[in-house]
């Protein structure tokens, strides 16, 4: 019965050091992308991406005087955000 317990911690081992070891490997080449000879970071462009389109919603509905952002401190943040991911995930 002893020698079942030290093979059942052995694999408990294994299984944590295997998961250790994939949770803390990290990218092989850095996300990023050339611009004019300056390397930068892609969330930079979705980021961007997701300003521009905010920012054009917002002439669109103010330009149809309508009011779905209400509080905007916190709607056109999240929205810019959510447009960001969407562009990440779709793109990159």
């Amino acid at each position: 019965m002893p020698e079942k317990n030290h093979n059942m911690q052995k694999y408990i081992f294994q299984l944590v050091t295997a998961i250790a070891a994939c949770l803390l490997s990290a990218c092989s080449v850095s996300p990023s992308l050339p611009v004019f000879g300056a390397s930068f970071p892609d969330w930079l462009f979705c980021l961007i991406a997701g300003v521009m389109a905010t920012w054009c919603l917002h002439l669109i509905l103010v330009k149809k005087n309508k009011r779905y952002f209400a509080p905007h401190i916190i709607g056109y943040p999240l929205l810019t955000a959510l447009i960001a991911m969407v562009v990440w995930l779709l793109i990159f």
